[in-house]
C-alpha cells in the first residue's frame, strides 16, 4: 500500500521535476537565448555567445560511447538523463535526483519521468542489486546511464549532471532570494550537520538557501516542498531584467558545477530552438510507481513491474512517434 505521505510526495514531484529541469536548461544552457533581444544591443552574437560557448565547452565530459552513436539532430526527439548531485564533505557523490526526460523540439514538448533515488535495481558494472543512486557513487555518469538504460529498456542519448553546491554561489551572485521562512529551522539530531536558519529575513543568501533545501528533520514531503519553493524563487530572481548583465557570471558559476556529454553547439542550438518560440514548452510528467520496503536495516523502493512496463512503452512512444496521434500521454498518478 502507498502511504498518505508517499501520495503527497508524488503530487509535489510533478512540480519539482518541471521547475528543476527549467532551471537547469535556463541557467546552464539557454538563459542567454531567453534574453537574446535585450542582449543583442551589447553584441551578443559577436562577444557574449563566444564566451558562453567557451564556458559550456569546459563542462563537456563524454562517457565513452559518443563517437560510436549517430549524431542527434536538434529538431528530432532525444533523451536526456538529468542528474542532481548532492555532494557533501566526507561522503561519496550520489545522484539525489534522477530524471529520464524526452525532448521533442518540434512540438515544444518535454516528458519528465522521475526515478526514485532509492529504487532497488541491478547496478550495471558492479554485479549487485542496490539503490539506483549508488551507481553514480561507484561509476559516475557512465554507470548511471548503463543502469537506467537497463531498467527502462530505452536509450539515453545524453546526460546532464548538476552539483547542487553550485547553487549556493549562484544565489549569492544574484543577490539572494526570498524564502517564506516563518519559524526557526534547526537540526537537533547530533549525527546531522549543524544547521540553523533564522526566520523572517527579507532576503536569504547562499548558505541559508542551501541549508533550507537540505534540512530533513521534519519529513521528506516537506523537504521536497522546500526544494520546489527554493528553485522557483531562484528562477524568479535570476530572470529579473536587472540580472541580465550577470548571465555570463551565472553561467560561469554553473559551468563549474555542471557536466554533460552534449557539446556546446548542440546546447546552444537546442536553447534557441526551444526557447525562442512564442510558446513555452509543454511539460508532461510521470513518476515510477512502487512501494517502500525494508531489507535488513535499509529502506528501498520496489518498482511495480506492470508500471515499469508502462513507463518503458511511454518512453518508446515519445522517442519514436513522429506525430501527435501516435504519442502516448502519462496516466494520472493520483
Amino acid at each position: 500500500m502507498v502511504s498518505r505521505k508517499q501520495k503527497k510526495h508524488k503530487k509535489f514531484n510533478k512540480k519539482k521535476w518541471a521547475i528543476l529541469t527549467l532551471t537547469a536548461l535556463i541557467l546552464l544552457a539557454g538563459s542567454t537565448y531567453l534574453f537574446r533581444k535585450e542582449l543583442s544591443v551589447f553584441g551578443f552574437n559577436t562577444v557574449l555567445k563566444k564566451d558562453v560557448k567557451k564556458t559550456l565547452d569546459k563542462s563537456y565530459k563524454p562517457v565513452g560511447y559518443e563517437s560510436k552513436s549517430p549524431k542527434v539532430e536538434v529538431s528530432e526527439p532525444f533523451s536526456l538523463l538529468l542528474l542532481g548531485i548532492d555532494q557533501r564533505e566526507g561522503e561519496p557523490s550520489r545522484s539525489d535526483t534522477i530524471i529520464y526526460s524526452v525532448i521533442r523540439p518540434k512540438e515544444d514538448k518535454i516528458l519528465l519521468l522521475s526515478i526514485p533515488r532509492d529504487t532497488y535495481t541491478d547496478i550495471i558494472g558492479r554485479d549487485v542489486t542496490s539503490k539506483i543512486n549508488s551507481a553514480y557513487a561507484h561509476g559516475g555518469a557512465k554507470m548511471t546511464i548503463d543502469t537506467v538504460e537497463n531498467l527502462l529498456k530505452n536509450k539515453v542519448n545524453y546526460y546532464a549532471a548538476v552539483n547542487f553546491n553550485g547553487m549556493k554561489d549562484i544565489v549569492d551572485a544574484i543577490g539572494g532570494v526570498k524564502l517564506p521562512i516563518t519559524e526557526l529551522i534547526e537540526n537537533k539530531n547530533p549525527i546531522h550537520e549543524k544547521l540553523r536558519i533564522e526566520p523572517h529575513k527579507p532576503i536569504y543568501y547562499g548558505q541559508d538557501a542551501l541549508a533550507y533545501v537540505r534540512y530533513r528533520e521534519d519529513s521528506d514531503f516537506k523537504r521536497t516542498e522546500r526544494q520546489r519553493i527554493f528553485i522557483s524563487a531562484l528562477m524568479d530572481k535570476a530572470l529579473e531584467l536587472k540580472n541580465i548583465s550577470k548571465i555570463p557570471e551565472l553561467i560561469d558559476i554553473a559551468g563549474s558545477n555542471f557536466t554533460t556529454n552534449m557539446d556546446s553547439d548542440f546546447i546552444l542550438n537546442l536553447a534557441e530552438t526551444v526557447y525562442l518560440k512564442d510558446s513555452s514548452p509543454n511539460f508532461e510528467n510521470y513518476m515510477l510507481q512502487g512501494n517502500g520496503k525494508m531489507r535488513g536495516t535499509t529502506w528501498y523502493y520496489d518498482i511495480d513491474s506492470e508500471d515499469l512496463e508502462y513507463a518503458q512503452d511511454l518512453i518508446a512512444s515519445w522517442l519514436g512517434s513522429s506525430d501527435e496521434e501516435g504519442l502516448l500521454h502519462p496516466k494520472n498518478m493520483d
